[in-house]
């Protein structure tokens, strides 16, 4: 029920809007299918050039990429250097802090000497400088008994100033390893600048190695497509260039054999409506004169010993009118022709032919020399 309905509904639309069938040639096939196979091969080319410049854009960027993972090579190893020259530095550090720390200690120890003997001379009830010279035996013994405290507090100065000078040369030393630390420190920290800024590079540059990859994959694939494409374009017009060859020799057969008569051809039962169905579906929105031609068209065949000599066996001929391949005859059939289409009919099959004995029809088109009416050529 379904399937009837559509075939109804097909056929309504079918009264009103007639159709413009194009019935196309092999010629203008193998044209079309040459256009077709340029416009792939176009497309192939620029795929082709496309993967190419993906090829050399990867290649540029794969020496990039060497360079820079060659550059951080080198930022590694420095940062290695400094690393350890750091840590060398550090050690050094450690070592003048503990000499500080024993210079520290020296020079308290020897501060408390003095503090310790000043106090034994001046507060350990020792006899003081007056009464050294009172207990003295001569002037000589004071003097040598002054001279040799004398020597003792200058001795323990000097001791003293050559402890500090000692202290602050190894801190002058300390200071100059936190500095020189420092720079290396700063040195350290430029390189990890630069090690990270390359590595960066190195990741974005891997990615768009891989973005170039994908895209050659893909260029690839678009390649491998068109030329198989091309193969069965070039093997579709290999097969169209046979089927003209075929039928220009049926045309050169057909001009040399014989030709029947109107008077001789045979109709059955459905004939008319056949012929006026296709006749509706190849020119219903043509003028009538070109309605009849192409119903003679359909005659001329059946006339011609080149062709079947039958309605059905023309018409239902394999590849020759698209409206049986598309199924708009069948559509057609459904419902009838209108009155017009059936009186074109009924004139080519009575004899009616405005074209001569011309067996093919199509759009118009410059390369077909051939007679004109409305929109189609005869030839």
């Amino acid at each position: 029920m379904k399937f009837g309905a559509l075939l109804v509904a097909a056929a309504l639309l079918a009264q009103l809007f007639p159709c413009k069938v194009v019935a196309e040639t092999t010629s203008e096939k193998i044209k079309k299918a040459e256009e077709v196979k340029k416009q792939t091969e176009a497309q192939k080319e620029a795929v082709s050039d496309k993967k190419e410049a993906l090829e050399d854009e990867r290649k540029q960027l794969k020496g990039y990429l060497d360079q820079l993972n060659a550059d951080l090579t080198d930022i590694s190893e420095n940062l290695e250097e400094l690393e350890a020259r750091i840590d060398s530095k550090l050690a050094e550090i450690d070592v003048t802090q503990g000499e500080i720390d024993v210079a520290i200690q020296n020079e308290n120890k020897q501060y408390d000497l003095m503090k310790k003997r000043i106090k034994h001379v001046y507060e350990s009830g020792e006899p003081s400088m007056l009464q050294s010279f009172l207990t003295a035996k001569s002037y000589g013994d004071f003097l040598n008994k002054a001279e040799y405290i004398k020597e003792t507090e200058a001795y323990d100065q000097k001791v003293f100033a050559s402890l500090i000078e000692l202290r602050e040369a190894v801190q002058e030393k300390k200071a100059v390893l936190e500095n020189e630390k420092a720079e290396l420190d700063v040195l350290r920290e430029q390189a990890a600048a630069e090690q990270s800024k390359v590595s960066s590079i190195v990741s974005s540059t891997s990615g768009q190695i891989a973005a170039r990859d994908g895209a050659i994959s893909v260029a690839e694939l678009e390649e491998a497509a068109y030329e198989a494409e091309l193969k069965a374009q070039e093997e579709n017009l290999t097969a169209l260039k046979k089927q003209l060859a075929e039928e220009q020799a049926m045309s050169r057969r057909a001009a040399q054999m014989a030709w029947r008569d109107v008077s001789e051809l045979t109709y059955e039962e459905g004939d008319r409506d056949l012929l006026a169905c296709l006749i509706y579906c190849e020119a219903g929105n043509q003028p009538y004169e070109g309605q009849v031609a192409v119903g003679a068209v359909v005659v001329n065949r059946m006339r011609s010993a080149a062709y079947p000599n039958s309605m059905v066996g023309v018409i239902y001929q394999n590849k020759q009118f698209s409206p049986v391949a598309s199924g708009r005859l069948a559509a057609r059939l459904a419902t009838g022709a209108n009155a017009q289409c059936y009186q074109a009919a009924d004139d080519a099959m009575n004899g009616s032919t405005p074209v001569g004995n011309c067996l093919y029809f199509r759009t118009v088109i410059p390369e077909i020399n051939g007679q004109i009416i409305g929109g189609h050529v005869f030839y």
